[in-house]
């Protein structure tokens, strides 16, 4: 049973950060996920996927999975590339494609 330990990303839906401070301890999945023959849903007899812990650094999700047992592989978060811009650049002399209306 292999935990995974990363910082969420940002969601797309939304341009703020909510949810992406924190570091989740979630397990890979034991057995892949079948749908049901009635309605179509899909299940999975792995109870593990349904769990899923937050913490607030990396060191206690790390110190979590080492006093319980768990194996697990740490993901480190992939930072934003920053393009500073101001709206004044839009009609600047010297841009690539000159502005026109």
């Amino acid at each position: 049973m292999l935990a995974r330990i990363y910082r969420p990303a940002k969601t797309a839906m939304q341009s703020g950060k909510a949810k992406t401070k924190d570091w989740v301890l979630e397990f890979e999945p034991a057995s892949a996920r079948r749908p049901d023959p009635l309605m179509g849903w899909t299940q999975s007899s792995d109870m593990n996927g349904q769990l899923r812990l937050t913490f607030e650094t990396r060191e206690e999700a790390v110190a979590y999975a080492q006093n319980n047992g768990l194996a697990f592989q740490l993901f480190e978060p992939k930072l934003p590339k920053r393009i500073i811009k101001a709206y004044a650049d839009n009609f600047a002399a010297g841009r690539r494609q000159p502005w026109t209306h």
